[in-house]
């Protein structure tokens, strides 16, 4: 996960110069900036020092079989909206994922379905919803929840009733959202170097092209780190 992470910071800062097509998806700027610094307090003196506490103590293997058992536990989500995008082969391999991983994995501690060929696809309702040809609308900054837009705002209450933590105890579900924010921000720690300038635009970029990115399952125009121009010249000299 941090691979993808780390890839994704980099092609967002490749990609700054496009911002004035972010601009015009923010017309809410003023409003989302003050959430954002409001969220920024937190994630100072809040989330960020817990999450360098978690990952002092928690050894490599152990966080990341976490992520593994969060991500799992995530998977009825993907399986509804892959069967609503109508990708049934994908729902397929995302129910044998779930199965083997839930049973032989130890309830996703291990991933033992990426070992036996079946990648972790990620689908959610504001995906389902893109692909529907719904427009994303303004970008927002949530209280506490971060970055999103109008369409995946409202993706969220639709993925509600597919998620495992909507159906045990409000304790438990707690925890585990808790774990979740912990461990996410957790691994985001090595990304923060990444971080230029207007650390705002930095992150609306990121979640902007990211999101592009998940949508379109990874099927980009253009990649600049393929670009010609981005490596050597392989032709003559003129």
């Amino acid at each position: 996960m941090m691979t993808r992470l780390l890839l994704a910071a980099c092609a967002c800062v490749a990609l700054l110069p496009s911002a004035a097509v972010a601009e015009s998806s923010d017309p809410w700027e003023g409003f989302n900036r003050g959430v954002y610094r409001f969220n920024d307090v937190i994630d100072r003196y809040v989330a960020k020092p817990a999450a360098q506490a978690y990952q002092a103590i928690t050894p490599q293997p152990v966080d990341d079989g976490i992520s593994r058992f969060l991500n799992n536990l995530l998977s009825p989500i993907t399986l509804v909206n892959e069967l609503l995008q109508g990708k049934p082969a994908a729902a397929a391999a995302t129910m044998s994922r779930l199965m083997f991983n839930t049973t032989l994995g130890l309830g996703g501690f291990f991933d033992v379905g990426a070992k036996m060929g079946m990648p972790r696809t990620n689908e959610d309702f504001g995906q389902t919803l893109a692909v529907w040809g719904v427009g994303q609308g303004p970008y927002i900054m949530l209280p506490l929840l971060g970055p999103s837009t109008v369409r995946d705002f409202f993706g969220r209450f639709a993925d509600a009733p597919a998620d495992p933590r909507a159906h045990i105890s409000r304790d438990a579900a707690y925890g585990i959202l808790g774990l979740n924010l912990l461990d996410t921000r957790a691994d985001l720690l090595s990304a923060e170097r990444l971080v230029e300038g207007d650390r705002y635009r930095f992150i609306r970029e990121y979640y902007l092209q990211t999101r592009a990115f998940d949508i379109a399952d990874g099927v980009v125009e253009s990649d600049p780190f393929l670009d010609d121009s981005f490596g050597p010249e392989t032709g003559p000299a003129e």
